[in-house]
């Protein structure tokens, strides 16, 4: 195994995620996760007596899970060789219209302190303070140093793995996981005329809607409500 990735498992098996959002990810809306990460400082291998710890703040914002197909993900741009094969395995085993949940986040760090306690001590401060505070999108996950942001993405991974459930649910009870015409999931045609509506009042770019219909394969179907809406904001 490659040095690089062996450091990358090592760090990613070596996290604990030691308190847990209270809430699931938000279905149909926005997620704003605080967290906390918890290190021992990475001189403490050349100076064992220290008592140090290292926290670091920040927020993951997990966007509104997009529901997609295989298909869909096939012609996301981004994607490694590796990847796009394996995308197509997708394919080839669930068929084309299989439906399921794309989750993107986006990570907005914050504060870096280095306190004199040791970590347990940090752990047991962090958990009284976020129980006034009341937050139940607050989570403390004990990471490695060098690697924090590997600890992190376990973190998200796992934040993600125990919403899926829920969120797949929701939207099935919604109706919003069928398969309309053409292939496209029902929720996708409903985020397809939100997309519209975001291009009349300006809150996003014309290319960004066209992206998202040439991903579906959907463009012929819509262009002509395309270039007029295109011509109605000249």
């Amino acid at each position: 195994m490659d040095i690089d990735n062996e450091r990358i498992e090592r760090a990613a098996r070596s996290t604990e995620i030691l308190r847990y959002p209270r809430q699931h990810l938000a279905t149909f809306g926005i997620t704003n996760l605080f967290y906390y990460i918890v290190t021992d400082p990475v001189y403490s291998e050349l100076t064992p007596d220290t008592t140090e710890t290292v926290i670091r703040e920040g927020r993951v914002i997990a966007e509104r899970p997009k529901i997609v197909t295989p298909y869909y993900l096939t012609h996301l741009d981004g994607f490694s060789t590796d990847a796009k094969r394996y995308f197509q395995m997708l394919l080839n085993a669930h068929g084309p219209d299989m439906p399921g949940l794309f989750y993107t986040y986006k990570n907005e760090p914050g504060n870096l302190n280095i306190v004199s306690d040791g970590w347990q001590a940090v752990i047991e401060k962090l958990n009284t303070e976020i129980d006034k505070k009341g937050d139940p999108l607050a989570a403390i996950i004990k990471g490695q140093d060098d690697l924090w942001d590997v600890s992190l993405l376990k973190f998200i991974y796992e934040i993600t793995s125990r919403s899926l459930r829920t969120n797949v649910q929701q939207l099935g009870a919604r109706g919003m996981l069928g398969m309309s015409h053409g292939g496209i999931p029902v929720g996708a045609r409903q985020k397809i005329e939100e997309m519209f509506q975001q291009v009349t009042t300006g809150e996003i770019k014309p290319y960004e809607l066209e992206s998202e219909l040439n991903r579906w394969g959907a463009f012929e179907e819509y262009q002509d409500r395309f270039f007029n809406l295109v011509k109605g904001r000249k």
